[in-house]
């Protein structure tokens, strides 16, 4: 049987990078394109299914699980990366500064093989079966990291494995209401709410209204009126971009000045590309850029260019990408980490969230920590 030609191998991902790039810019943009209005009836019956779900989660027809720790949430109404997974790890290391034991959930999105089962999650991880993000978080946060479908299951299993954390913090999830949650933190780029559309028509999961039961609104670049009127007390976050790192030898690191005299490839599949590559103009780099779909499943030929050229990406394509480096004619590869920056007055709000919590936790019962639900009481749905 006939192998498909190296050009036609190549092409899809390409192809979804280009669609997935058309439709989002259609969607940042505050009043509604045209060429979604054929969406329209797709987006109302989306609309109508979100409604029942949450609807039989607030009567009880779903049941949810409260376990036996805090829960922080970060996630948003959008789709698309909008800097969930920095601030959730900054927020690890904040906790874990100041006397929390802090582990991570999530759903293990990218996973090419699946992550229905809880599993945990290590530095050496297969982001194939595990998700990129995840792999991150375990290389860069030095704590608990478990993924699964089930968040409530997965929570339930890193503290049977892990009895000493005592909060958990799920990157994602503002929609998975069988995990009960204490602390509810939204996220948004600098794009906001879009067309202000749910999906397909436009970038939300759910309507604006849903805000006005979070804690705290972040945004990651300009804040949108229209999200801060809808929701609570609102922060801004900053990324900062750090030194980058040779991809084979991670100890080797530089700054963007050693890079600039090459001839740089940018390489993004990440929700937004375009903040990447903003990024690095922002550096004084100059490259030419590729775009492919976010949580792209990365084969070598789509890291081979020209002899000499040095390819530049994400921290979170570059756990991807590690496997690659030993292959014979591999070219230089640099990841660029970022790191979040928040007030203090937001960490200020997440801590006295958490000592509501745990006051409200030591008033009722101790549960056992290794139950998968408890009767302590939760300020959310």
């Amino acid at each position: 049987m006939k192998s498909a030609p190296r050009g036609k191998k190549h092409a899809n991902p390409r192809w979804r990078g280009a669609l997935s790039v058309w439709l989002t810019r259609r969607w940042q943009r505050r009043k509604l394109a045209f060429a979604l209005l054929p969406l329209a009836p797709l987006a109302f019956l989306f609309a109508c299914l979100a409604a029942l779900r949450r609807a039989l989660y607030r009567v009880g027809w779903l049941s949810s699980v409260t376990l036996p720790v805090p829960v922080i949430v970060v996630g948003s109404l959008t789709v698309g990366g909008a800097g969930k997974t920095p601030l959730t790890l900054c927020i690890a290391q904040f906790l874990q500064a100041s006397g929390f034991c802090p582990g991570i959930l999530s759903r293990g999105y990218g996973c090419v093989r699946g992550a229905a089962a809880p599993r945990p999650v290590f530095p050496h991880s297969d982001p194939a079966e595990v998700g990129d993000e995840p792999v991150l978080l375990a290389l860069r946060g030095k704590m608990p990291v478990w993924v699964g479908r089930d968040r409530a299951a997965t929570g339930a299993a890193l503290l049977e494995n892990c009895p000493g954390v005592n909060v958990l913090i799920c990157d994602d999830g503002l929609q998975h209401l069988r995990l009960r949650r204490d602390v509810e933190i939204a996220v948004f780029d600098g794009c906001g709410a879009g067309n202000g559309h749910l999906l397909p028509l436009g970038p939300l999961r759910e309507p604006l209204s849903r805000l006005a039961g979070t804690d705290a609104l972040v945004f990651n670049g300009a804040p949108d009126a229209r999200v801060s009127r809808a929701g609570g007390a609102s922060f801004d976050m900053r990324l900062l971009p750090g030194m980058f790192y040779r991809l084979d030898k991670p100890e080797i690191r530089c700054a963007a000045e050693a890079l600039a005299p090459k001839t740089l490839r940018a390489l993004a599949g990440i929700g937004h590309p375009e903040r990447f590559f903003r990024t690095l103009e922002q550096m004084g780099l100059k490259f030419s850029a590729h775009v492919f779909p976010d949580h792209h499943a990365y084969r070598s030929g789509d890291l081979t260019f020209l002899p000499g050229e040095a390819l530049l990406m994400t921290e979170k394509d570059g756990v991807k990408c590690a496997r690659f480096c030993a292959h014979p004619g591999m070219p230089e590869i640099w990841a660029l980490p970022v790191t979040a920056e928040l007030p203090p007055t937001f960490f200020n709000l997440l801590l006295e969230k958490l000592k509501w919590t745990q006051n409200s936790s030591t008033s009722s019962s101790a549960p056992s920590a290794k139950a998968t639900c408890c009767t302590r009481k939760s300020n959310r749905n």
